[in-house]
């Protein structure tokens, strides 16, 4: 499998795209694209959109939230530095973990902000993920959805014209050049977010389910209709446009400024996860699982290609690190039962997804035990 000279992620890696001077077109935009950015007038650029909108409606804009380190920095950026009064919106998937509940509580105390807390119908979500498993090999599509469409809807019921997001997909992925200025419009939310399902389709797929269910149920996966968003005037922005984004330097703030506490990730090394990436989730172990089957590669590989790129780890460390992949989660057991499906018919529904020389039947090692794992919810 062919990689990247410089941030090692394979060929398999989304967007990717090889060149001999610069490793990959993610380096290119990282490494150069980045360093070109006039960041003050980025920032100048930034004070612009929000004189628009700050003091003229109840809020000045919308903070989506999950308590991660990208979206707790955001906040905290947004209160402390540009000085608005944000509305915070948080879609909770389902699989909040115990300390980022506590980071949560902790942040808005120290902040002061108002939150907006929504979770959908539990039933509804696992029917969700049986149904983006069984089609996509992906079973997060009511989190894909749900976070970035929920809070379109809030900003229009509360008429607030300004959603202001976190990083930029320069950072991690070529969809879009760090050169480019991103909106999370119905565009990027069709090409990027929903695995190409739409609410509408997804009710297709399951109106003739045995569960009593209508279309209604997936008004908090449905992102506004054009002319809804266009009505409403919404500038749906990421902060990481406008001034320059550094996971590590961020979390460090973070945890000076508002006592935020980091976690383990299931599957991932500490040393693989320096700036604490995804772990808000509990099932994030069998996502990664479910990708190193079929591409290759997990976050192991995406945190370390930061790393590589940012020059805080050496090629020699990173392959060691890397070795580290493919381990079968303890959250898979907790999946499979959440949607009621045995282990073979899981890796059948996989197996042609399964990227060669992979083979889960190679998989012996498991990965441990999370020490907050007794309190994720199982049935």
């Amino acid at each position: 499998m062919e990689k990247c000279k410089k941030c090692n992620l394979p060929e398999t890696y989304e967007t990717i795209e090889f060149d001999g001077k610069y490793g990959c077109n993610i380096c290119h935009s990282n490494i150069i694209l980045k360093k070109k950015i006039n960041w003050k007038k980025r920032y100048s650029e930034l004070n612009k959109i929000i004189n628009k909108f700050k003091n003229k409606y109840e809020y000045d804009c919308i903070v989506p939230f999950s308590g991660g380190k990208d979206s707790t920095f955001q906040l905290y950026y947004v209160i402390n530095q540009l000085k608005l009064k944000p509305l915070v919106v948080r879609f909770n998937h389902g699989f909040l973990r115990p300390i980022t509940i506590e980071n949560t509580n902790r942040t808005l105390k120290k902040l002061g902000a108002d939150i907006i807390d929504f979770t959908p119908n539990w039933r509804i979500v696992k029917m969700l993920m049986e149904e983006s498993f069984k089609r996509k090999t992906d079973f997060c599509w009511h989190c894909h959805t749900g976070i970035y469409s929920y809070p379109m809807q809030i900003a229009i019921k509360f008429k607030i014209p300004l959603i202001i997001w976190g990083e930029p997909l320069a950072e991690m992925s070529a969809y879009y050049k760090y050169d480019e200025i991103e909106q999370e419009d119905e565009e990027k939310f069709n090409k990027v977010r929903n695995l190409g399902i739409s609410a509408e389709d997804m009710y297709g797929m399951l109106k003739n389910s045995n569960f009593n269910f209508d279309k209604r149920d997936l008004t908090p996966y449905t992102f506004p209709s054009f002319d809804q968003y266009k009505a409403s005037n919404i500038n749906s922005i990421n902060l990481g446009n406008y001034i320059k984004w550094d996971y590590n330097k961020q979390v460090k703030l973070i945890k000076k400024e508002l006592g935020w506490q980091s976690d383990e990730l299931e599957g991932v090394p500490d040393k693989a996860n320096p700036f604490s990436s995804k772990i808000e989730c509990y099932m994030q172990g069998s996502r990664d699982y479910i990708k190193y089957l079929k591409r290759g590669y997990s976050r192991i590989s995406q945190n370390i290609a930061s790393e590589l790129r940012n020059g805080n780890i050496t090629p020699g460390e990173a392959k060691k690190l890397i070795k580290e992949e493919g381990k079968k989660p303890q959250s898979l057991d907790i999946f499979l039962k959440f949607i009621n499906m045995s282990e073979k018919e899981f890796y059948t529904i996989i197996s042609d997804n399964i990227i060669y020389p992979n083979s889960f039947k190679k998989i012996k090692r498991k990965s441990k035990k999370t020490k907050d794992f007794a309190s994720w919810y199982k049935e």
